[in-house]
């Protein structure tokens, strides 16, 4: 490691060892999550629902702790598998999710209630929540105990990746929409994930 990365690694390791809140000085709360066990869970998706939700049960068996599912660029950009556009693409960077019947094969046997789930979706991920908490809801499971993570970041989206599919005001009101939803009906699920990375893969530098 660098010397800078030693340093902040080892300024890291104090605070999770002390139990003494560095800006305070006072002994942490009660209430602490420092020796919470990291949610271990692997970004994948393939061809169909049923092929990726063998692959997570497999994973599941092994020890992974939660779902992270990637989507086909078609289900990113909002279009049916059997679109023109769609063609060559159905499958191949993440799994096909094109209706609720889709999603049901993705999540059989997989206890929702039990799981933190992290969709990498933007454009789309309002509609991709919906069909998640329907499918919870018609399998048993209420919506107030999910738990998980929706990308959602419109923004990279046009300044990187290219894969939106809505003008940009009404793409930043789902956002908001998204936002409101959660917090009130699936308090447990965070609702949008700011994503630098691409912005810096784009040219973007951390300050801006």
């Amino acid at each position: 490691l660098r010397r800078t990365e030693r340093t902040v690694f080892a300024a890291l390791q104090k605070v999770a060892t002390s139990g003494i809140g560095e800006t305070s000085g006072e002994p942490m709360r009660d209430t602490t999550q420092r020796d919470k066990p990291w949610i271990f869970r692997t970004y994948a998706g393939h061809s169909t629902a049923a092929a990726s939700n063998e692959l997570y049960r497999k994973n599941l068996a092994k020890g992974q702790t939660g779902l992270s599912v990637a989507f086909d660029l078609p289900t990113q950009t909002g279009y049916d598998p059997d679109h023109v556009l769609a063609r060559g693409e159905v499958g191949k960077v993440g799994v096909s999710i094109a209706n609720k019947g889709d999603m049901h094969q993705l999540l059989d046997g997989i206890p929702l209630d039990e799981m933190n789930t992290s969709m990498t979706i933007n454009a789309t991920a309002a509609w991709l929540l919906g069909l998640y908490v329907t499918v919870a809801e018609e399998s048993g499971v209420e919506r107030a105990t999910l738990s998980g993570t929706t990308q959602n970041d419109i923004i990279k989206e046009y300044l990187s990746r290219g894969t939106y599919a809505f003008p940009p005001g009404p793409s930043m009101r789902l956002i908001a929409d998204m936002v409101a939803f959660t917090v009130n009906e699936v308090p447990s699920w965070n609702p949008t994930n700011i994503c630098s990375y691409h912005l810096q893969e784009a040219g973007a530098t951390p300050v801006q």
